[in-house]
């Protein structure tokens, strides 16, 4: 044996760091889906502030998908922490405090902190008795609020809320210009930081967390550890895009706390695409564009359609329409001889 042999015998094989680092490289779509959000501000002026709904819940979505699609840990109570943040930055404006981007900051920092405090809890269970668990936090906030309806507005939903100019220059216009430039913005920037999550050593390890609970701890992952702090940056990203919705609209409804909003989020990646990251993205354009040409044709049965495009996805997609797109640009490229054999 050679002096060169054993150093070629330890060498790593460089497949597996050679294919992540090309997941994690920026890929020729990735521009042109921002490129997109811009040009739906000068093609469609009249939809802004439906692009700006689009773009907060796609956020919220995206909230969701870090611990779902990522990291395993199911919920059904996630619009706790959107309603938190919604109801922060609303009451804060209501109260004296009308600075927008304080304002987003403190929602994402007391929705961290509730994340926090659920996070002791949520670690420690798992399957169905998580699913219920969120749901049950969620419940008692939403009731909370309810019941405080002379702070929140109850059933009113909180209401005289006025957000002061953006950088004292760019006032919240009725056409809804200055919030969904300010709402593509911020979900821009939250989605380089999840962007970087998703493509790091902590993200192969939720990922892992995803595949095999019980065998990653003999890797050296804690999983609580984990667990809780991507519990904790989704809850703020969550109540950021809650923020946001509630600086464009000036109004928060009770609704922002219902369990149907976090219904409607997991719908919408499922539609998607899980553990994908413009899947959340994907997936609130065609439910949100969907569910508002879908409620003008119809307003008592759209919910219908809603269900049975639903039912298509899951049926006749792997992931979502993202894995349906992957798919057949595989089956394009084997169909050239440049991808691989099926």
């Amino acid at each position: 044996m050679t002096a060169a042999e054993p150093a070629r015998d330890s060498a790593p094989a460089p497949s597996a760091v050679a294919d992540f680092r090309a997941q994690a490289r920026w890929q020729w779509y990735e521009p042109l889906f921002w490129l997109g959000a811009i040009a739906w501000y000068f093609l469609l002026p009249t939809y802004l502030p439906l692009g700006t709904q689009i773009l907060a819940t796609a956020l919220f979505a995206l909230s969701l998908d870090l611990i779902l699609g990522y990291g395993g840990i199911v919920s059904l109570g996630h619009t706790t922490f959107f309603g938190v943040g919604a109801y922060t930055a609303g009451l804060l404006a209501r109260y004296g405090w009308q600075e927008p981007i304080s304002c987003l900051v403190a929602a994402g920092l007391l929705a961290a902190f509730a994340g926090w405090i659920c996070s002791f809890v949520i670690v420690r269970v798992q399957g169905i008795a998580l699913l219920l668990v969120t749901l049950g936090i969620n419940l008692v906030l939403y009731e909370a609020a309810n019941k405080a309806y002379k702070i929140t507005g109850g059933a009113d939903g909180l209401q005289g809320i006025e957000f002061s100019p953006l950088l004292g220059m760019f006032h919240f216009d009725m056409l809804g210009r200055t919030a969904y430039l300010y709402t593509l913005i911020v979900v821009f920037l939250v989605f380089l930081v999840a962007r970087r999550i998703v493509y790091s050593p902590f993200g192969l390890a939720l990922r892992g967390m995803r595949e095999n609970w019980k065998r990653m701890p003999a890797l050296g992952a804690g999983l609580r550890r984990h667990g809780a702090l991507i519990f904790v940056l989704s809850a703020a990203i969550a109540g950021i895009a809650g923020a946001l919705l509630a600086e464009s609209v000036q109004f928060v409804a009770l609704d922002s706390l219902a369990v149907q909003r976090s219904v409607d989020v997991l719908t919408m990646l499922i539609v998607g695409g899980t553990g994908v990251l413009y899947g959340s993205f994907v997936g609130a354009v065609v439910y949100m564009v969907a569910r508002d040409q879908l409620a003008d044709l119809n307003p008592a049965y759209w919910y219908f359609w809603i269900g049975l495009m639903l039912v298509l996805v899951v049926l006749f997609t792997r992931n979502g329409v993202v894995g349906a797109l992957a798919d057949s640009a595989a089956w394009v490229q084997r169909k050239r001889g440049r991808g691989p054999a099926p």
